[in-house]
């Protein structure tokens, strides 16, 4: 009996496991409290968040602008001074961007 209720709770685990961990980015553009939007440097070693590029199922869709990066997915590469350190990975990031053209944001 005991082993039927220890398989039950690992199927029901791993049944329910995407559903709570779908979507890492919140509606409100936060991850980890940190506002996705806004000033970003890219850095190669202590970073906020780790970001693996992707072309299809992206967490976040990120849009390059040159000015106001005042919209969730709006991202403006600095050089000092930002709001955000990203490194780019390929493996085991903390979230998957696209870069998009339009409609940046979480999808």
């Amino acid at each position: 009996m005991k082993r039927l209720v220890v398989w039950m709770v690992v199927l029901c685990l791993v049944l329910l496991s995407p559903v709570v961990f779908a979507g890492k980015v919140g509606k409100d553009c936060l991850f980890k409290d940190k506002k996705l939007q806004g000033k970003i440097q890219f850095v190669i070693s202590f970073p906020d968040i780790k970001v693996q590029i992707v072309k299809s199922f992206p967490d976040l869709k990120v849009k390059k602008v040159s000015s106001f990066p005042d919209k969730c997915g709006k991202w403006k590469e600095v050089k000092s001074f930002p709001d955000i350190k990203v490194q780019i990975v390929t493996s085991f990031p903390d979230i998957k961007i696209k870069y998009v053209d339009s409609f940046p944001g979480v999808p």
